[in-house]
């Protein structure tokens, strides 16, 4: 038995140096190459974009973030604040006496509020094949390839495509009859298909490049300490997770973050697969309207090598 333990841990070892640029334990993308930088955006086409419009029938519109503004939570050190530097800024000019207001935004805008990671944003720490240890991300672009104090060089939020696509939700709140779920709560892939059978959605119905979004009830608590703490918020198993990859959507959302003690949404949807993940948003209206299916838009600002984006996702019906 401990020679076993011990050639296990050899290959495991070994295991570590397995990888070069080229080839990796996640990398080349297995549809999109080893070159690409968009990720799951590539399942918005025009044909996606003419599908999901077919939802529309009211033209009714729901805002699915949460207002940037000062008292917002902002996570860690991270900051958010807007200043007027006077008022008015600018002028008077001219004959008319034109005055104009403007303002100064000091903050780490891809990483608060409602809040969109991008490719850039989450990645690991690795020893490669040459006997190198550096941190990697989605398509194994890596350290030396990315670094740069002013920007990404590479998987910048600017090679995302505009999501515009069918959006989902699974009311987990609605479903376990638990509005919000309790602090620390992990949904299961039966809870999700259960939810999903109370919606009346197939599971057949979520095709690839939609926008999966779960309502766990957190949006109620934007604003309060419960917020801040991880080991509280719901989060969804590792066995979602590996269902949510075989779906192939576009982005996951929810009301709170997903990840659980690990961080399996990060590192398994996003660094791995190149699905987004749309933090804290506010389900408030499309739970109340009980609305399941939609036309979903989310449009990153196309800041060059940011790694996230602040943004207004909504839904329409």
């Amino acid at each position: 038995m401990k020679n076993l333990i011990t050639l296990s841990l050899l290959f495991s070892s070994l295991s570590l140096f397995a990888q070069t640029r080229e080839k990796g334990p996640w990398w080349p993308h297995p549809l999109w190459g080893g070159e690409d930088q968009a990720g799951a955006s590539n399942w918005i086409t025009p044909e996606k974009i003419v599908e999901a419009a077919k939802l529309i029938k009211t033209g009714k519109t729901y805002e699915l973030g949460n207002l940037y503004e000062r008292e917002m939570f902002v996570p860690d050190n991270r900051t958010f604040q807007l200043f007027i530097p006077s008022f008015p800024t600018y002028g008077p000019e001219g004959e008319d006496r034109v005055v104009f207001n403007d303002e100064v935004l000091i903050a780490q805008i891809g990483q608060v509020g409602t809040q969109f990671d991008g490719l850039g944003h989450p990645g690991r720490q690795m020893d490669i094949e040459d006997g190198t240890t550096t941190e990697v991300f989605y398509n194994g672009y890596n350290t030396s390839e990315m670094k740069n104090p002013f920007g990404l060089q590479k998987l910048g939020i600017e090679h995302l495509k505009p999501i515009i696509t069918t959006g989902i939700l699974i009311d987990m709140a609605a479903s376990l009859g638990v509005d919000p779920l309790d602090n620390g709560y992990e949904v299961s892939l039966a809870e999700v298909m259960d939810a999903l059978a109370k919606e009346g959605i197939a599971e057949s119905d979520i095709k690839p490049g939609d926008a999966i979004l779960f309502n766990f009830g957190w949006w109620r608590n934007w604003k309060t300490d419960l917020a801040m703490s991880g080991a509280r918020r719901p989060r969804i198993s590792m066995e979602v997770v590996q269902w949510l990859i075989k779906k192939q959507p576009s982005m996951v959302g929810s009301d709170t973050v997903l990840d659980g003690d690990v961080f399996n949404v990060h590192m398994e949807l996003t660094m791995k697969n190149g699905i987004f993940n749309l933090e804290w948003m506010n389900f408030e209206t499309l739970a109340a309207d009980k609305a399941y299916q939609f036309m979903f838009i989310f449009t990153p600002l196309r800041i060059k090598g940011a790694t996230g984006s602040p943004g207004r996702p909504l839904a329409i019906r």
